[in-house]
């Protein structure tokens, strides 16, 4: 089996999924962090395509960045100055050529992330 990487975003203020959040994946070599892709969750919470296909794995560490300051913006919800939460950078390792799912569970003031499957 091939390795990939998946996620899927939650509002769990709301009890929804995320749509419209974006999300940034960079490849994480020493001090060095290349961009890899830029998507948008749909109606969902999820990305229309894997994030990392199986054409593009590597084992390594990686980062996610969810742009979640724009979009609580985007839904409404009145920002503190400056915002509790804007920026979510998740870096993590995949060591083996498998399906990586790293959910986000969000809201304003919180979020909660794991190895899902």
């Amino acid at each position: 089996m091939s390795g990939y990487l998946t996620t899927h975003v939650l509002d769990t203020a709301r009890g929804c999924p995320a749509s419209g959040l974006k999300i940034d994946l960079y490849k994480v070599d020493g001090d060095t962090r290349t961009q890899i892709t830029s998507l948008v969750t749909n109606a969902d919470g999820r990305t229309d395509e894997q994030i990392l296909p199986a054409a593009e794995f590597e084992v390594g560490v990686y980062e996610l960045v969810f742009h979640a300051g724009a979009y609580l913006d985007a839904i409404g919800i009145p920002p503190e100055e400056p915002r509790f939460l804007d920026v979510i950078a998740l870096r993590f390792g995949m060591s083996e050529a498998s399906h990586y799912h790293v959910p986000l569970l969000l809201s304003p003031f919180g979020y909660s992330t794991y190895r899902g499957s």
